[in-house]
């Protein structure tokens, strides 16, 4: 027999679901789920063992959408998780947002082709940014830790005996840096 499962989402302790719950259970829901956590996080516990327990034709509900996710993309990934298991999304205060009729099949997939395409705009925008700073000569990504006369001086220290601990306390950074030059210049 399908079910339907609702989904109340608080952000902090001190904020009540109290509503959410109350309009989840007169939509008719067997089990509600509650979590008290931010949306902006994927790893929810209470939305990961309701996505568990969904089967083919059961109903996921929630009051508004902004209680399951923050983001479209968030929101697109956890709708397809839904629909591989052959269960249905539905909001109550987004009618259109109703994944068991045509129409809101529809609508969700309007939403994943305007995510995608706005994912494909950031990517050519930060592609071009990019672009343009090394036209410019600007010189990308981070500083490097030791400059050529710190690493002549760090090879030169390492071939007297020095160990990692005391040459990453002599320049400043981590043993995982000195590793790292000291590989790079085939010094054991």
């Amino acid at each position: 027999m399908n079910k339907t499962f609702g989904y109340s989402r608080v952000s902090t302790s001190k904020q009540l679901s109290d509503s959410q719950i109350e309009l989840l259970n007169e939509a008719g829901c067997d089990e509600t789920f509650i979590e008290v956590q931010s949306g902006a996080h994927r790893k929810r516990p209470q939305l990961e063992k309701l996505l568990a327990m969904l089967g083919e034709g059961d109903t996921f509900l929630v009051v508004k959408l902004d209680r399951l996710s923050r983001s479209l993309h968030d929101l697109l990934s956890i709708a397809q998780e839904i629909e591989k298991k052959g269960a249905h999304l539905r909001s109550l205060q987004d009618p259109l947002i109703d994944t068991t009729s045509p129409n809101g099949k529809l609508i969700f997939g309007i939403f994943a082709v305007l995510a995608e395409y706005e994912r494909d705009l950031i990517r050519a925008r930060t592609l071009d940014g990019l672009a343009a700073a090394r036209a410019r000569g600007k010189i990308l990504g981070r500083r490097e830790a030791l400059n050529q006369e710190q690493k002549d001086l760090l090879i030169e220290l390492r071939q007297c005996g020095q160990s990692l601990r005391q040459l990453a306390e002599t320049f400043g950074v981590s043993k995982t840096t000195i590793s790292r030059y000291l590989r790079l210049a085939d010094i054991p």
